[in-house]
């Protein structure tokens, strides 16, 4: 059975190639995040693995938040429990400890640079 069926696959991505922005699925809270990462993550059976993966959302729900994304090796999207990565690298910074709170801050980060991106084109839009 495939244990991550109750993980969807996220929206299409805009016209401009932009992850939609943050909304409700239900109970869960989703919020888009991009990023390349290797995960070492623990599964079920208590077995560890090093997975690569282009991440695309972060889906925080009753009980639990899940990190979905492509996962490289396995050729398919796919959503990890983030309680269950026991370390995380994105480019030179490792995370090993606050993982979630790390993945929340830049969630928050990015949304603000998105914000700050439309503004300008909004404003270049009202200038000419």
């Amino acid at each position: 059975m495939n244990q991550h069926a109750f993980f969807p696959l996220p929206a299409e991505l805009d016209s401009a190639g932009n992850l939609p922005a943050e909304r409700q699925e239900g109970a869960w809270r989703v919020l888009p995040i991009e990023g390349a990462f290797e995960i070492v993550y623990e599964d079920s059976r208590g077995l560890w693995s090093t997975r690569f993966l282009d991440a695309r959302e972060l889906k925080l729900g009753p009980g639990r938040t899940l990190i979905g994304g492509i996962d490289r090796a396995r050729g398919g999207y796919r959503g990890f429990r983030a309680d269950r990565i026991r370390r995380l690298t994105a480019g030179p910074e490792r995370v090993e400890i606050g993982i979630l709170d790390w993945l929340l801050g830049r969630a928050e980060a990015q949304r603000r640079e998105r914000v700050a991106r439309r503004r300008k084109v909004k404003g270049a839009a009202r200038a000419a």
